[in-house]
């Protein structure tokens, strides 16, 4: 049994099996999720698990090259892009449209839904590499 970090399988694994330039949503309660893609919903019931908890547990174990977020973020829930932007540190923050976000989750390895209800709680993660 695993006794230290993401203790939840699925996430778990798809972050070890993650690639360079592969991406990874954290998302709100209410992003539509693309049937194709898959989606590893840990929402229970409003707000728990929180997105910014997501994200910070998301954070310990993958890293990231680069984020995107919806520009509608910064002027309806600018807390949260201010809080995304310290558990980022360093890493560059893309803005686009939310249609276009929502667009890329497409092509993401996994949605993890969180139990969020603050508008526009959403991010891509770009995996990085560690050399």
């Amino acid at each position: 049994m695993k006794k230290i970090g993401i203790l939840n399988q699925p996430i778990s694994s798809i972050i070890a099996g993650m690639g360079h330039k592969e991406t990874l949503v954290i998302a709100d309660a209410g992003l539509p999720i693309p049937r194709a893609t898959p989606r590893i919903d840990l929402a229970l019931t409003e707000g728990i698990p929180a997105f910014l908890e997501t994200l910070r547990a998301v954070l310990t174990e993958m890293e990231v090259e680069r984020a995107v977020v919806a520009e509608e973020m910064l002027e309806v829930s600018p807390e949260v892009y201010q809080a995304v932007k310290d558990l980022l540190g360093d890493v560059p923050i893309e803005t686009v449209p939310h249609d276009e976000l929502k667009a890329r989750t497409e092509s993401a390895r996994a949605v993890i839904r969180s139990g969020e209800f603050t508008p526009y709680a959403n991010v891509i993660l770009v995996a990085g590499v560690v050399f």
